[in-house]
């Protein structure tokens, strides 16, 4: 195992020590724990917006604390969940007075731990609503999408949560919106490589060199298939085939775009990925509204790439459209 690290069990804590040491004016920690990490220009009066996850996804989770976006992120482990304990000190930390809108992908352990840590922040009457990131279409049939997996298309849910909570609508409404934003994302990514997990020493799957694995998940969750390695354009028309059948997106629909770096994938690449993603769009007659391409959601140095599609209506638009600053993203 070749990492830059000084020791398995220290990489979670120096990592965010990093992160603050660099982005302190924008980003602080609760009560000086390096599990909570919370917006350093808070808001009164503003719906809070909370999320929480492994580590070893930068910039998911905590790279999305930041203005017009989340206000606060419980860190876990690499590849698990954050505690209770840190989640409830997070929501209390980051409460603004508004209640806060619990936003995280669809784990069982982040459930597990989210549901007790609502619990807790309730007895402190913090109201909360928890929604889940549930974008993957491989993780399950369409008459199953409450198991299915959230992954990069949760970006686009914080984007739009944050844009509504930054207009200092309630809470009923900033989950009306973000609600509405969840059912209309979908997203399939495709694995190149393993990834290693510092305190494991070792990949967490094993893939030939010839081979790709459609529809793996962020934490090497299987895919739907495994195949001998294709063309770019051959990838995005299979991953692009089961994401648009699955709303269904339809002609005459405009989206938005996320073409996503699993931590290992030279942009150069996944530029090629969106072009062929372009290009299966415009065949549909569905137009694009707005691109995003880069690392959103990682795994670590995983090699490999996730495509996310939200369809938009006016109101959504108008969220997405809107600033946001964090030291990992930001939109004039």
């Amino acid at each position: 195992m070749k990492k830059c690290i000084n020791s398995p069990e220290s990489y979670v804590r120096e990592m965010v020590e990093g992160v603050i040491a660099a982005h302190g004016d924008r980003l602080t920690l609760a009560g000086g724990s390096f599990r909570s990490v919370l917006t350093a220009r808070p808001k009164p009066g503003k719906v809070a917006i909370v999320t929480g996850g492994g580590s070893g996804h930068l910039p998911l989770f905590l790279g999305y604390v930041g203005d017009g976006l989340c206000d606060g992120c419980a860190v876990g482990n690499v590849f698990a969940s954050p505690s209770s304990q840190d989640m409830y000190e997070t929501i209390k930390a980051a409460d603004n007075g508004a209640g806060t809108l619990l936003l995280f992908g669809n784990y069982g352990g982040d459930r597990m731990n989210f549901e007790m840590a609502a619990e807790l922040a309730e007895m402190d009457d913090i109201r909360t609503i928890t929604l889940l990131g549930a974008d993957d279409v491989a993780s399950a049939p369409p008459e199953e999408k409450d198991k299915r997996r959230g992954v990069a298309g949760i970006f686009f849910a914080y984007k739009i949560a944050g844009a509504c909570a930054a207009e200092m609508k309630d809470l009923d409404e900033v989950a009306e919106v973000t609600e509405k934003a969840l059912g209309a994302i979908r997203s399939m990514g495709v694995a190149f490589s393993s990834c290693i997990v510092p305190e494991a020493g070792k990949p967490t799957f094993e893939i030939a060199d010839d081979e790709i694995e459609i529809g793996m998940g962020i934490h090497g969750e299987p895919g739907i298939s495994r195949t001998k390695l294709k063309a770019a354009d051959e990838i995005a028309a299979e991953i692009m085939e089961r994401i648009i059948t699955d709303l269904p997106y339809k002609s005459g629909d405009e989206v938005a775009v996320l073409i996503n770096g699993l931590g290992a994938t030279p942009l150069d690449e996944l530029y090629i990925v969106f072009r062929a993603v372009a290009s299966e769009l415009a065949a549909r007659g569905i137009s694009v509204y707005r691109s995003y391409v880069g690392e959103f959601a990682t795994s670590m140095e995983m090699a490999g790439l996730s495509v996310s599609l939200i369809k938009l209506d006016g109101e959504l638009k108008r969220y997405l459209d809107a600033p946001c600053d964090s030291p990992f993203f930001a939109q004039l």
